[in-house]
């Protein structure tokens, strides 16, 4: 049995700037982080736009409070006002900290670091590294678990977590080079597994992202928090739907109908580009709805809406947003120096997840904690970003509490010993569990099943939600679940099989979306990132409320949690 004093599932932001926390706190810990990719390949990377603090480098009138009251106004009023003063107080300290480091952000003439306008701040406040900040950063952060002596796992598939008596206890994973199975056991575990894109067929996500620690969290028998609030980023690349950020629209880029109208001003006029996501996202949605979306060949009636940077110059595109510039030439041979970039809204963020509260400890009830049980970043849900994230705000998440839930941890394990895990038996589970997916005589291929349930998720519980669509999309995720028992896998070794993964990733997708669709039917109102066209207005009397969604066999059972106000009282969400 593999021992460690903690062990950290996922090597992105987050998992790596605890597991950074907890070296540096105490060197003497046994530290592990454990990842299905490289950590290098975790979907941080991909992180474009920035990272907000008040560190008025550009704008000497922003304070804390005011990032505070973007963000909760933002959240539609869903966020816990304790868990965003601890994000947008300890902002510029983590920036700093990062800079340190050794992290390359983007300066100013005199040296500072540069901030950028982003989509619902108030003031100018992101820190940024060209359009690659999420890079800038996770590379730095890989760099320091080395020089910290953190044990990598690269390329290792969690299958499980083990809880035992309300307590967190270890792991069981396998190899993916050789099939080699293993169980850790650890005085504290943490998830920091990312979001869960790959449940829609359009997203910015990578293929990775199919929601494994939410999955395996849930099949445990602990609660997820908010899981109806999916995030669709407006400005999707069409049609492959990565991600053509934030940062764009930042540095001045217009959105543009078919009539070559910034339509932005009939949804947000003191905003205009930089309005929220979801209103963003909404707006964007109803043009192509209204027949004022645009055709690939130009025409109008199309699917897709512009976003022109064309009067930014090419000096500025290319020092500004050349990854922009290059994944549009790359993936759709546009030349957004001289053409505009075809857009339309891609599944991106997961504002629900995991519940803890402000230390990262994982929560089982509305009062209740689990024993030894920690999570921060997009799989997590202290709720700093409710209905809606603000862009810009995702990096700082991860570092902020990835930093906080570090240091909480390293104090948790100081006096405790190690568990008893009966490794054999979790290791012929495992090797049960494997063996009849192998063994399966399916009559469907995984990615078929994949397919419909992809395509079965973004029909009925999309940008626009009602009643009877959420309905249809339940009652076809089970016909879709039942299908999903009889895949057949082409491959039945042990080296690199992938199908495997495969099938193993399409059980966690299974669970989360269901969770998804059962939380969004339930909440009858609209809300943020929830917006329901049989209840249109936000209802604070009945909803103002975090829902908890408990996983079992037998269907989804949903409980409520009542919101953190302790700063701004809920008031008309306007822009």
């Amino acid at each position: 049995m593999i021992e460690h004093d903690v062990v950290i599932v996922g090597g992105g932001l987050a998992g790596s700037r605890a597991a950074v926390e907890i070296a540096r706190t105490d060197p003497r810990l046994s530290v592990a982080v454990i990842a299905k990719t490289h950590p290098i390949r975790s979907h941080s990377v991909a992180a474009q736009g920035g990272m907000a603090a008040t560190l008025k480098n550009v704008d000497d009138q922003d304070t804390w409070e005011a990032h505070a009251f973007d963000t909760v106004k933002g959240s539609d009023y869903l966020a816990d006002q304790d868990a965003v003063e601890i994000l947008t107080r300890e902002a510029p300290d983590v920036v700093i900290d990062l800079e340190h480091m050794g992290v390359l952000f983007s300066r100013l003439s005199d040296g500072r670091i540069a901030q950028r306008a982003f989509g619902g701040h108030s003031h100018k406040r992101t820190c940024y590294a060209a359009d690659k900040t999420g890079h800038a950063i996770l590379h730095e952060l890989v760099n320091n678990l080395r020089r910290y002596g953190v044990h990598i796992y690269d390329e290792w598939y969690v299958m499980r977590l083990i809880l035992e008596e309300g307590q967190a206890k270890g792991l069981v994973m396998f190899r993916i080079r050789d099939g080699k199975l293993a169980v850790v056991r650890a005085k504290a575990v943490m998830f920091a597994t990312g979001g869960y894109g790959r449940v829609y067929n359009t997203t910015s996500n990578d293929y990775a992202s199919t929601g494994d620690g939410l999955a395996m969290t849930a099949v445990a028998g602990l609660p997820l928090e908010d899981m109806e609030f999916v995030q669709f980023h407006p400005t999707g690349l069409y049609p492959v739907g990565v991600l053509i950020s934030e940062a764009v629209r930042g540095e001045g880029a217009y959105l543009v109908n078919s009539e070559g109208k910034r339509f932005m001003e009939d949804y947000a006029p003191s905003r205009m580009e930089l309005a929220p996501r979801d209103i963003t996202s909404r707006a964007i949605a109803r043009e192509i709805r209204a027949g004022r979306g645009i055709h690939t060949d130009g025409s109008a009636g199309g699917p897709l809406v512009h976003l022109d940077v064309r009067h930014l110059g090419k000096e500025k595109i290319m020092s500004r947003i050349p990854f922009c510039w290059e994944e549009a030439h790359r993936l759709v041979g546009v030349d957004a120096v001289n053409q505009p970039i075809p857009v339309r809204p891609t599944v991106h963020y997961s504002m629900g997840g995991i519940p803890t509260n402000t230390e990262g400890q994982v929560r089982s009830s509305a009062e209740g904690l689990v024993e030894a049980f920690f999570a921060a970043g997009e799989t997590a849900c202290v709720s700093v970003h409710g209905a809606n994230r603000l862009g810009s705000n995702s990096l700082l998440e991860c570092v902020v509490y990835g930093r906080r839930t570090g240091a909480t941890i390293a104090r948790y394990v100081q006096n405790r010993k190690l568990p008893e895990v009966d490794e054999k038996k979790y290791i012929t589970q495992a090797e049960q569990q494997i063996q009849a997916l192998i063994a399966q005589p399916g009559e469907y291929r995984i990615d078929q099943i994949r397919q419909r349930f992809q395509d079965c998720m973004t029909e009925y519980c999309g940008v626009f939600r009602t009643d009877a669509l959420m309905r249809e999309g339940l009652s076809q995720l089970q016909t879709i679940r039942q299908q999903a028992q009889r895949v057949y896998l082409d491959d039945k070794g042990k080296l690199w099989n992938t199908e495997l993964i495969e099938a193993l990733e399409l059980q966690s997708l299974l669970i989360v979306g269901e969770m998804i669709l059962t939380s969004a039917l339930n909440r009858q109102e609209s809300r943020g990132a929830h917006s329901r066209e049989d209840f249109v207005d936000r209802n604070d009397t009945d909803f103002l409320k975090h829902t908890q969604a408990y996983f079992s066999s037998a269907g989804i059972d949903i409980r409520y949690r009542p919101v953190t106000i302790t700063m701004f009282q809920p008031q008309e969400r306007k822009y």
